[in-house]
């Protein structure tokens, strides 16, 4: 075990308040406003605690067509029209995202949730190598995400059906995230989501010609820059669009190295009569970063939280990576068993990603409702690293790999919704046809001889060209097909009965499968010329929400599931495509799709004062395919095999009070039994993994934030605690627990009258000023991103594949609405 890590006494500043600002969707339809028992009301409901606090505020919808969620200028709720079909459904504003560091992932706020754990090397979220999150132990592969309806796939690093929603979308155009912590939402664009859903819903243009114009910057050389501008109503029929700009610019935390995001969005609306439109969604993002290196728990013990790649920009770094390469090291490796693993020349992610959608909202007539969707996603990639193992033609020990995956990928999505006095029916269905390419190649690097270089450095940031050699490549091409129908029924007052189901067929064909002999040896052949069919007409949906005496919910929440098989480039993940031919030909028969099956059982209680929520869930996850890897974390060893089930047992229980106006104190803990149903053979060998935590996700976690506005003031504190991790299968190695708290003030200066008056026609000047890890804890933040090892006796203890937290860092922006 690691050692433990000493955290520096937490203080908590009474005086540095904020409001925590959170909606939810409720079981019954509202007109108006959502008012006390669901009544109609012509003014704002009374503010009550649960609606104060992200943690207590999670409503069971159970396909009710009205969703309540906290308005992005305001901290009352408004309702939106909306079908949904999700269990314990958590809505998170605008307003709330807004109040991080001007350029953090919306994923960081969502951390605030309880069940939900995002991890990160940087203080904002957006390493896209380093970002990870859970929720009631399924990890980003697991969960589904869309923006606006659109399936953005599985939030891995190589994502091979979509892409991060970091790169999706800008921060500041999300209007909402819709959270579903159960495994239903049947209508959902997705063929992951074993453990929920999180839908982004982008913000419509204004109606008013205007724009918002926003300048961060931070620690670390950071600057974030966002510019949207709206063109208000064009004509009678109220068409309008934005358009926007964000540039993200910063160093890495530790080592040499620039992690640079830019994006453009654009959105437009096309009214047709008073309830039916069109409207069009575009995203460009071009992402260039620079990694910091993978760690070990040896690592940390024998050389610190500091260690750093070798790349500077300059010759010297170079020359200490071909140094290392030749068995030369830094003093500080004396001693580790990997060495030449603690450390690269360099480790770069580049992307460029185009995707849009056009959306039809169209009413049928006074009850029926007709969406349709059709998108499109193209995306070109390239991670590399500085590889000390095959050297380079010109006679370097070095040499770059890159790993060059590209999707084509098309879909379209339709669904119908019929309300009667008593039944809303929705029904729809979703097709895409991808094409993944997963080729990695070798490049040359430049060699010293007599101190000079043979050839001028290459900028890492750039895309390589003129490979020297192809190490792998596999081509798949999937389509997938899926349907759903569902009803809510609402026989009385107050309750909701919902049934609903999800057909999914999926097929994935692998082709032109290619392994470098000279790299894996004579004989190796990657799968290819196979397939795989996933295939599952019923996947049953069933919940109800009981809204009972005053201030009181019950609701239940059952479903079942499917994950079709994942893709990726060989070695890289737990597809049953990603080995070789041997290998996928030894394992067919005992490779099934996972699937799951979640019960899960609420309470709520809220007043104006109060709010209590709990939150019971049970999880059998079922046909877990795992990628067993052994070896180096450079050229690992790998198989990917059916290891059993996965039971998950656990619980959320939160409370908020608000003793005096806008004052807000939220508590959360959350339990997750997760462990293993069965032991794991490996190479002959039976590793005890039965009645295990399951690895890289906390059995505990605690949560507390304190917040305050008064006026043109909105200020918090908040604090978390994760308990230790499994970073070994058999648990014989963990990573030790910690804590970690934020600090936050925002002042809209326009609230002075004397500035509102200079600084006409601007509004809503708002300064806002942050410190991320107040305490400056030593912790590990990502887990398995390298797979993790088995054991001690695997080489656990050497194996990097965890990443080091972020320093404290201070940020500050300044943004204005015009």
């Amino acid at each position: 075990m690691i050692r433990n890590i000493s955290l520096s006494k937490l203080c908590l500043f009474s005086t540095t308040l904020v409001t925590i600002g959170t909606g939810v969707a409720s079981a019954q339809t509202v007109p108006q406003a959502a008012g006390k028992e669901g009544t109609e009301e012509r003014h704002a409901p009374r503010r009550t605690a649960a609606h104060a606090a992200t943690s207590a505020s999670s409503h069971t919808a159970t396909g009710s067509k009205e969703g309540v969620y906290l308005s992005s200028t305001s901290e009352t709720f408004n309702v939106r029209s909306r079908h949904v079909s999700h269990g314990a459904l958590v809505t998170v504003s605008q307003k709330l995202l807004s109040q991080a560091p001007a350029g953090t992932n919306p994923l960081k706020v969502l951390s605030q949730l309880p069940g939900v754990m995002f991890q990160s090397a940087d203080a904002q979220g957006v390493d896209i190598w380093s970002e990870q999150i859970f929720m009631h132990g399924f990890q980003q592969q697991e969960i589904g995400f869309t923006l606006d309806g659109m399936p953005l796939g599985e939030q891995s690093l190589r994502n091979y059906n979509g892409f991060n929603a970091l790169l999706a979308i800008s921060s500041e155009n999300v209007g909402r995230i819709d959270v579903s912590q159960s495994a239903g939402a049947e209508d959902i664009a997705a063929t992951n989501n074993l453990g929920g859903s999180m839908a982004y819903v982008s913000r419509d243009p204004s109606h008013k010609m205007g724009g918002t114009i926003s300048q961060g910057f931070g620690s670390f050389a950071n600057y974030h820059t966002f510019v949207r501008l709206e063109s208000g109503d064009l004509n009678r029929t109220g068409t309008r669009f934005y358009t926007s700009y964000s540039r993200q610019d910063g160093q890495i935390w530790k080592g040499t190295g620039e992690q640079f995001v830019q994006q453009v969005n654009a959105k437009l609306v096309q009214p047709l009569g008073e309830e039916s439109s069109l409207s069009a969604y575009f995203d460009w993002a071009d992402m260039h970063q620079f990694s910091t290196p993978d760690a070990s728990p040896e690592v940390i013990q024998k050389a610190g939280y500091n260690v750093t790649n070798y790349y500077n920009g300059r010759q010297s770094g170079l020359q200490a990576a071909i140094n290392a390469a030749n068995g030369i090291f830094p003093s500080s490796f004396s001693g580790l068993q990997d060495p030449e693993d603690s450390a690269y020349y360099d480790a770069v992610l580049n992307s460029e990603d185009y995707f849009g959608g056009i959306k039809a909202h169209i009413k049928l007539a006074h009850n029926v409702m007709w969406d349709t969707t059709a998108y499109g996603h193209g995306e070109t990639t390239q991670s590399t690293w500085t590889t000390p193992y095959y050297p380079s033609p010109n006679g370097s020990p070095l040499s770059e790999l890159r790993k060059a995956p590209g999707i084509r990928r098309y879909g379209i999505i339709s669904q119908v919704h019929y309300d009667t006095s008593r039944n809303q029916l929705s029904g729809g269905v979703w097709y895409e046809n991808n094409s993944y390419q997963s080729p990695e190649y070798d490049f040359q690097m430049p060699n010293i001889v007599n101190g000079q270089l043979t050839q001028a450095l290459p900028n890492p940031l750039n895309y390589w060209k003129h490979p020297f050699a192809e190490i792998y490549n596999q081509d798949y091409n999937t389509n997938t097909f899926t349907a759903f129908v569902q009803d809510t029924f609402r026989p009385v007052h107050g309750l909701a009965l919902h049934f609903g189901f999800k057909s999914v067929l999926s097929t994935t064909r692998v082709g032109n499968g290619y392994a470098n002999q000279d790299y894996y040896g004579a004989g190796t052949e990657l799968a290819s010329g196979v397939g795989l069919t996933t295939a599952k007409p019923f996947l049953p949906h069933i919940s109800a929400d009981w809204h009972f005496l005053k201030n009181h919910e019950l609701f239940f929440d059952i479903s079942e599931n499917v994950h079709t098989y994942a893709q990726c480039g060989y070695n890289l993940c737990a597809s049953p495509f990603a080995v070789t031919q041997q290998a996928f030909n030894a394992e067919r028969s005992n490779i099934h799709p996972e699937t799951d099956w979640t019960y899960a059982l609420g309470y709520r209680y809220s007043t104006q004062f109060v709010g209590l929520s709990l939150y019971g869930y049970r999880t059998n996850f079922n046909n877990r395919l795992q990628q067993i890897t052994s070896g180096s974390a450079v050229n690992p060893l790998s198989t990917v095999a059916n290891v059993g089930g996965v039971t998950m047992n656990g619980v959320d229980a939160a409370l908020t009070v608000m003793p005096i106006h806008n004052l807000t104190f939220t508590n959360s803990f959350s339990y997750d039994h997760a462990t293993y149903d069965n032991n794991l053979m490996d190479g002959g060998t039976l590793y005890h993994t039965r009645g295990v935590q399951v690895i890289n996700y906390p059995r505990f976690m605690y949560k507390t934030r304190l917040s305050y506005t008064y006026q043109g003031l909105t200020a918090y504190v908040d604090a978390s605690y994760n308990s230790r991790r499994n970073y070994s299968y058999v648990g014989d190695v963990k990573i030790p627990s910690y804590w970690l708290a934020n600090l936050g003030v925002q002042y809209n200066l326009s609230k002075i009258g004397a500035i509102h008056r200079k600084l006409s026609p601007a509004k809503d000047l708002t300064l806002s000023f942050s410190v991320t890890n107040l305490s400056n804890s030593h912790y590990i933040s990502t887990m398995g991103e390298n797979g993790n090892p088995l054991s001690i006796s695997q080489g656990a203890m050497a194996y990097q594949s965890f990443l080091v937290g972020a320093p404290r860092m201070f940020f500050g922006s300044l943004s204005a609405n015009f």
